[in-house]
């Protein structure tokens, strides 16, 4: 048993453990663990059983973020969690926005810790936050490709909010930005997003259709055709825009064809062959 002054001594040592050497210790566990979690989810091919687990692991990542709530890593985990959960698992609206909304608020953090003058000026005229673009850190591409993501996730699931759709632009220069980055971060996920928000309206209405099937052509070819999503939303949003159900229907098919297996994208995958499924039985009526 030990005495009171060696117990004295063990529980100052203990204490600044914590406090310093030892915190990154847990910080470096945490986000291990975060990563390690987020790749066993993306890796899954039952989207039953993660739709059905992963609301517990989020609640998870809560109590990490609230234990370390500047540990920038552990925010964009969370977010990419959250925002995963909310755009394939959750059919109700309102859950949804708030879903995405916590996702979008975890992000934020993350970047006013990383990149504080982009962060300041999110809400202010867009030329102010382009300048303050061109000047965010090019090696800190994680930090602005996870609150892009974050930030387009929010914006689907607020499409009825003026305030959310006014931030289009910005959006779309920050994924420029990664784009120029790094093309290949994320499989070309942000050639995909582009290719998105190029699609969402017809050019008479000001929308950029070919604009967004050059981005969507460039997402197939920097994820080697891998990630069956990039098809999948190629179809919904440029094909059916421009109605062009030989398309359509060729990409979908192709999607319903391919191998879901892949590292990072098995889930993605998955999906995408449901939403195939779906997508070509609405588009006899559609067409």
């Amino acid at each position: 048993m030990l005495t009171l002054l060696p117990r004295l001594r063990f529980l100052l040592l203990l204490a600044a453990c914590l406090t310093a050497a030892c915190g990154s210790v847990v910080r470096h566990a945490t986000t291990q663990f975060s990563d390690s979690l987020t790749m066993a989810v993306l890796d899954q091919d039952d989207p039953t059983l993660v739709r059905d687990g992963l609301p517990g692991y989020l609640l998870l990542i809560d109590s990490r973020i609230t234990a370390n709530p500047t540990d920038a890593d552990t925010l964009l985990a969370g977010a990419k969690l959250y925002g995963a959960y909310a755009g394939s698992f959750v059919e109700d609206a309102v859950r949804a926005q708030t879903l995405s909304h916590r996702a979008y608020g975890y992000a934020r953090r993350a970047l006013c810790l990383r990149e504080k003058p982009l962060c300041d000026t999110l809400d202010s005229p867009y030329e102010k936050f382009a300048d303050a673009l061109k000047r965010a850190d090019a090696k800190d591409i994680a930090t602005l490709y996870g609150f892009a993501a974050a930030w387009a996730g929010r914006i689907q699931t607020h499409t009825g909010d003026w305030n959310a759709i006014a931030d289009l632009p910005k959006l779309q220069a920050l994924l420029e930005r990664c784009d120029a980055i790094d093309p290949h971060f994320d499989g070309g996920g942000a050639a995909l997003y582009l290719g998105v928000v190029d699609s969402i309206r017809p050019a008479s209405l000001g929308g950029k259709p070919e604009e967004g099937r050059k981005w969507f052509e460039r997402a197939l070819e920097l994820s080697g055709g891998k990630n069956q999503m990039v098809r999948v939303l190629y179809a919904q949003f440029y094909a059916r825009l421009v109605f062009d159900q030989s398309l359509h229907d060729k990409l979908l098919n192709e999607v319903l064809a391919a191998n879901t297996d892949a590292p990072g994208l098995t889930l993605i995958n998955t999906l995408a062959k449901q939403k195939a499924k779906a997508l070509l039985a609405s588009g006899k009526d559609f067409f």
